[in-house]
């Protein structure tokens, strides 16, 4: 595990205290229909490893289709904050370029994983 780091939206309502589970290693896009949308690369923290410091009240849920993924917003400024993967119910993917200190260029190019063709999807 790596060391906290904090993670906040634009207009800072929410805060964020992250225990990433292998720093900004695991960062990841997905192409699904919602996160290739949304944009943002993700990095995983485990499911103890957010802690919101501040704007509990301030963020909001969006969940579809199985409704197993939990995507957490900020209400007031609209920012991706982070989400219960699919994937891995047992783990969070938190909004990479939320966390304090990051610089997309240094990180770029992030890779894409397979969000379209998603094993839960087969039959």
């Amino acid at each position: 595990m790596s060391k906290p780091v904090t993670a906040t939206c634009h207009c800072g309502a929410v805060e964020l205290r992250v225990t990433l589970t292998d720093g900004l290693n695991t960062a990841r896009r997905c192409d699904c229909s919602f996160c290739r949308r949304r944009g943002a690369p993700a990095v995983s923290a485990p499911l103890g490893g957010i802690e919101v410091i501040k704007g509990a009240e301030k963020l909001t849920l969006y969940s579809f289709n199985t409704h197993t993924a939990k995507h957490y917003f900020c209400s007031v400024c609209g920012i991706y904050m982070y989400h219960q993967r699919r994937s891995n119910p047992n783990e969070f993917g938190v909004n990479l370029y939320a966390i304090a200190g990051t610089e997309p260029t240094e990180i770029e190019p992030v890779p894409w994983v397979d969000g379209v063709n998603h094993p839960s999807d087969r039959t």
